[in-house]
């Protein structure tokens, strides 16, 4: 389980645990963990925030209470995805979380974040 976390991490970070940034007691692991949940936007992949810059754009208020609540739901999809890694990756394997339950969560947040219609024009588009 320990890999799959790191690699959760990995994915969403954009990170790897060989980078640079980690050195000392800094890990992959501790660096997503720190972040949660207030700068979960902070340590999440760009990449992955890219399709957002149109909607950011919208000028009606309408618009711009559209864009909060999706930007507040992918906000709690993000940190609950980091969260499994985390809980994935803990040092400890009997601490660790088991794979039927990181399942479970990981499909709980596909479900959620497709329920609320968040999703970049490219997906849109596919």
């Amino acid at each position: 389980m320990y890999s799959f976390g790191i690699l959760l991490l990995e994915m969403f970070t954009g990170k790897r645990p060989t980078d640079d940034i980690f050195k000392d007691d800094l890990t992959l692991h501790h660096f997503a963990k720190m972040a949660l949940p207030d700068q979960v936007l902070e340590v999440v992949d760009p990449l992955l925030l890219d399709g957002d810059k149109e909607e950011e754009n919208a000028n009606s208020s309408r618009n711009q209470r559209r864009v909060h609540m999706k930007e507040t739901k992918k906000k709690e999809c993000l940190v609950s995805i980091l969260g499994v890694g985390i809980s994935c990756s803990v040092e400890s394997p009997k601490d660790r979380m088991d794979s039927v339950d990181a399942a479970k969560q990981l499909h709980s947040i596909r479900d959620k974040f497709l329920r609320t219609g968040i999703r970049t024009q490219r997906e849109a588009r596919v």
